[in-house]
């Protein structure tokens, strides 16, 4: 009679890179700062000041969208 075999369990498969949640909110925010970025630069901004906006528009908008979308 042969012994019996125990399986052990491997490790869990890691889980996604990132979330769908994580991902919308990031999307959504990029959208918001290149069209901030981009109406600053329409509006005369020098390139640097519009991209200043545009990064700030990402920053400050992604605590908003995180909270808004569920």
């Amino acid at each position: 009679m042969s012994p019996a075999r125990t399986t052990r369990p491997g490790p869990p498969e890691p889980g996604p890179f990132m979330t769908l949640h994580t991902a919308v909110v990031l999307l959504t925010a990029v959208v918001i700062g290149l069209v901030a970025g981009g109406l600053s630069y329409l509006s005369g901004t020098p390139v640097a000041g519009a991209v200043l906006a545009g990064l700030l528009s990402i920053g400050g908008s992604v605590p908003v969208l995180r909270h808004l979308i569920r």
